[in-house]
């Protein structure tokens, strides 16, 4: 028997009703504003047709502060899963139009479930967080929904990415969240982040700042170093959230999506030879060395606006994802400081998380000196790059290209914290600390009493540097595996790459490290 025409208006009136979540009104608010509809977010995000909808009629049952007769569609949240090229991702997006996309009980409820779904599956989650905070009417159950989906959050960590785009207001203990996940991209305008507000502050403490200075993609991207991607709309934001999801693997147990198919290249390019300045104290920038080494030069560069004296991102070289570290010279001459080895750390251990090969890029002074780095726990912050290199346990591979000084040479990725492959252009000096620096200690006493102090001081230089700090001196006592003409770096990284692949190592039983947080 055939069903009713009843039943069949019934249920496209409840779709409709769904999926027109705030109404027209709100929709065009929002389009006017230059904003995308939650939905409209997913469809961009997913491939057409793939996106299947969990939860659809689910809405709040609250019956407080007049929200009994208060339709909620989909409660304020779209979950689902669907395909971003050719592979299933998880994702949830928040809709403002719908009580402001506060968050109740079913609204975490959706998600919870929609995370749960994704680490049984082992599959990315994509948040796309746009929400006015905590559902008031609902109290202690909002709070709770924030617990749980904390929780959740944790759970996932390490077993499958977690991306968070922030498209609008995420505020309070909303913002959460997305700082437990891997990696945070924020549209530049329409979209704010903050636990307390402008007025709180004011208010607690007297100043007075601005949304701008606390809560806005710039503050975040530049200065506090919560975020990861800048997005110039909800359109781009998805662009990059794609974009991140072509290098990391579906879960921790599988391999990124290296592309093998090509033959191995191992010609030479002289280009790599005429990036090193003669001087050495003039500075090599980094950035030209990744584009020559990596794959069309596409260098996917992850918080590149924080800490620029490193820079850290996704590229393939010779097809296989790889995370590029590397120190940048001329920015505080590459020295590592507290910003530096907290974003250097906690990349490492993603790429470690997601078998993720690791490629360093060497030249590196020492640690910033200075009383604001002492008093702000340098030493902590710099134990978390060594912490995290020793612990990794992907493919290490490592090209000094010129200084490796004392502390931070190591902190870098020697031989000594895991590296499988250490490579050192000609140029590469390993010591303690420079040559002139080792000399005026060393030989104080034999300069000044020289006829010629100045010229006492440049020969003896000259004699450390090639008996003590040169990559010879480093290759005989076999704390290198080879001294490479800059033009062979490509070659021997992706050969390299490809020798380490099938890398497997054990460590002790045990639950976890503990870094020095």
């Amino acid at each position: 028997m055939p069903i009713s025409k009843a039943l069949l208006d019934d249920f496209h009136k409840r779709r409709e009703v769904a999926l027109a979540g705030g109404g027209k009104a709100k929709i065009q608010a929002r389009h006017e504003k230059g904003l995308l509809t939650a939905r409209e977010r997913l469809e961009h995000l997913f491939q057409p047709g793939t996106f299947m909808e969990m939860g659809l009629h689910a809405q709040h049952s609250c019956t407080q502060f007049g929200m009994a007769d208060k339709s909620m569609p989909c409660d304020g949240v779209i979950t689902g899963v669907g395909y971003v090229d050719g592979r299933p991702v998880a994702a949830f997006s928040q809709d403002f139009t719908v009580g402001g996309g506060a968050l109740g009980r079913i609204h975490a409820k959706k998600i919870c479930d929609l995370m749960e779904y994704a680490v049984n599956a082992g599959i990315p989650v994509i948040g796309i967080n746009d929400s006015g905070g905590a559902r008031i009417q609902e109290g202690e159950d909002s709070l709770s929904g924030y617990g749980q989906v904390f929780f959740r959050n944790v759970l996932l960590s390490g077993v499958v990415p977690q991306i968070s785009i922030i498209a609008g207001p995420c505020a309070g203990g909303a913002a959460y969240s997305p700082a437990l996940t891997d990696f945070i991209i924020m549209t530049r305008k329409n979209a704010n982040m903050f636990i307390c507000g402008p007025d709180v502050i004011k208010a607690a403490t007297g100043a007075t700042v601005t949304m701008e200075e606390i809560g806005s993609a710039e503050a975040h991207a530049t200065v506090s170093g919560n975020i990861h991607f800048v997005a110039e709309d909800d359109q781009h934001a998805i662009q990059i959230a794609r974009k991140l999801l072509s290098f990391l693997p579906t879960n921790n147990v599988v391999d990124p999506p290296h592309i093998l198919s090509e033959k191995l290249d191992l010609s030479s390019i002289p280009a790599f030879n005429e990036l090193v300045p003669e001087d050495p104290k003039v500075p090599l920038d980094v950035y030209n060395v990744i584009q020559l080494l990596v794959d069309d030069g596409d260098f996917f560069e992850v918080q590149r606006d924080f800490a620029r004296n490193i820079v850290v991102g996704f590229c393939r070289i010779q097809g296989i994802v790889t995370g590029i570290i590397a120190n940048q010279p001329c920015v505080k001459a590459g020295t590592l400081d507290i910003d530096a080895s907290d974003k250097g750390a906690r990349f490492i251990r993603f790429c470690n998380i997601f078998n993720i090969p690791i490629v360093n890029l060497v030249d590196v002074p020492g640690f910033l000196p200075g009383v604001n780095q002492e008093r702000g726990g340098i030493i902590r912050h710099g134990a978390k790059m060594l912490f995290a290199y020793a612990a990794a346990t992907v493919p290490k591979i490592t090209v000094i290209m010129r200084k490796a000084y004392g502390g931070a040479y190591l902190a870098m990725c020697s031989a000594d914290l895991g590296a499988d492959f250490v490579f050192a252009w000609p140029t590469a000096e390993i010591a303690v600390m420079g040559a002139e620096g080792a000399v005026n200690i060393l030989f104080k006493k034999e300069i000044a009493e020289a006829p010629d102090p100045k010229a006492k001081a440049a020969e003896l230089t000259a004699e450390y540097r090639a008996r003590f700090a040169s990559p010879y001196a480093a290759a005989s006592k076999a704390m290198i595996t080879d001294v490479i003409e800059p033009s062979e770096t490509r070659a021997k990284v992706a050969l390299a790459l490809r020798n380490t692949l099938s890398k497997r190592e054990t460590r002790p039983p045990k639950k976890h490290g503990n870094i020095p947080l």
